[in-house]
Parts: C-alpha cells; structure tokens; sequence
C-alpha cells in the first residue's frame, strides 16, 4: 500500500490521501485474548482498509482463530459507500472463504467457500442496499477522527446471511478524553434461541487527542460472558 500511495503522489501532486495504521489488544478479565489489526486508505472520495484479527495469549493457546478481510469503496465525510468486500477465516482449522460485491448500494454474496446450506433465518441481500460490511464498520468506529465528532453515528451492517446495527451517541467529556455510549444490536439472520438469549450489547469507546491533531480511539470496553473485554490501542 505505501508503495501504491507513494506512486500516486508522483503522477499526482496535488492528490489529497489520508493514510492510517493502527493496531489494539484484546484482554479479557486482563488476560491476553488476541489482537486487532487494520491499515486504511482515502483518496480523492475513495477509501480502502485491510484487517486482521487474529487469537493470541491464553485463548490462542486454546483455540486457533484468525480473520482476514479488505473492503473498498466510496467515502463522503463520514458516510461510506462499500464497493467490495472479501474475508478469509480460519476458527481452529475450519476455514472459510467470503466475497461480497455492490451494486448501487446494494450488496451481492459472490462467493461463500465452502458452500453452505441455505437457512430459514438468512437475510435476503436484496433487501440490504444501504448497508456496509463488517470491515468497513470496524474502520468507521476505530478511524482517527476531528475533535467534535467522536460519537455522531451508527451503521448498517451485513455480513453477507446476519443484519446488524452499531450506533454511539451520548459524549462525555473529561479533560482531554470523550467517552461515547455504544450499542450493537442483532437486528435479523439470527437463530430464534440466539435472538431470544440477547439482541443489544453495549459498550463504551474512549477518544483521546492523536499527534495529528484529529480524536484517536484509544479503548473500546464491554461485558461479555467471560468478564469485561478491552480493545486497547497499542
């Protein structure tokens, strides 16, 4: 990617490009859970992001999980429009191949390997336009961003058979930190058992300012069935 970039700015003097890296941990109770990886891209109304998240600590030991996905497509502020969207998964040796495609916004399931039965609960993707993959998302949440922004919007999401939604809202300001409330909501495409178990969880993003003068998500913290998690940036 930096070598693509650094083309670019050659032919193009004047391009405008916003490059990001970023990479967190994962505890769970303070134990090493994993880690969460993603660089990002925007240019001229373009955005692309690759990420990897991948097991680690006492839960790698225990149970072998990566995931590895790129999106790309159309950005406008703070409003993303993905193009395309791919993801390679292993969970412990189970290994999983996924393509989504977009047309005028609405997303298309290209290719699912190996191939999976058809469920009753699946989510019809034409009924999806609108919506932005989990990549995409992930980028949107975890991107730097200017003071006065950190918690004004929510997401669409669909993972080629689930809906989703992740929204933030209620800033609280201390010092030099925001802290917003966050909630993920399953909205379709779940099992009746998993919809009547829980279908809202919340969490809290904390911001703080970045060297380059924009908000920089700085931890994610949420309950889980385990004890509480954190995403903390490195």
């Amino acid at each position: 990617m930096r070598h693509i970039a650094l083309a670019f700015l050659l032919a193009f003097p004047g391009a405008a490009i916003a490059q990001e890296q970023a990479s967190y941990s994962l505890t769970i109770r303070g134990i090493s859970a994993g880690s969460l990886r993603f660089a990002g891209q925007e240019e001229n109304g373009r955005y692309s992001v690759n990420g990897v998240m991948e097991s680690g600590g006492l839960v790698g030991i225990l149970r072998r999980i990566r995931y590895d996905a790129a999106a790309q497509g159309r950005v406008s502020q703070d409003r993303f429009t993905p193009s395309s969207y791919s993801e390679r998964a292993d969970n412990n040796g189970r290994k999983r191949d996924a393509v989504m495609e977009y047309r005028a916004g609405v997303p298309q399931v290209k290719q699912y390997d190996p191939p999976r039965r058809a469920d009753e609960d699946d989510v019809n993707p034409t009924t999806q336009g609108g919506t932005v993959d989990p990549l995409t998302a992930l980028y949107a949440t975890l991107r730097d961003v200017p003071a006065g922004e950190e918690c004004g919007h929510s997401l669409k999401i669909f993972d080629g058979r689930r809906a989703t939604e992740l929204a933030l809202s209620r800033p609280q300001r201390r010092g030099d930190t925001v802290t917003c409330n966050g909630e993920y909501r399953r909205i379709a495409g779940f099992s009746a058992s998993d919809m009547a178990e829980k279908t809202r969880f919340p969490f809290t993003i904390t911001y703080a300012p970045a060297p380059n003068g924009q908000m920089r998500v700085t931890e994610v913290s949420t309950d889980t069935i385990y004890g509480r998690a954190r995403l903390t940036r490195r």
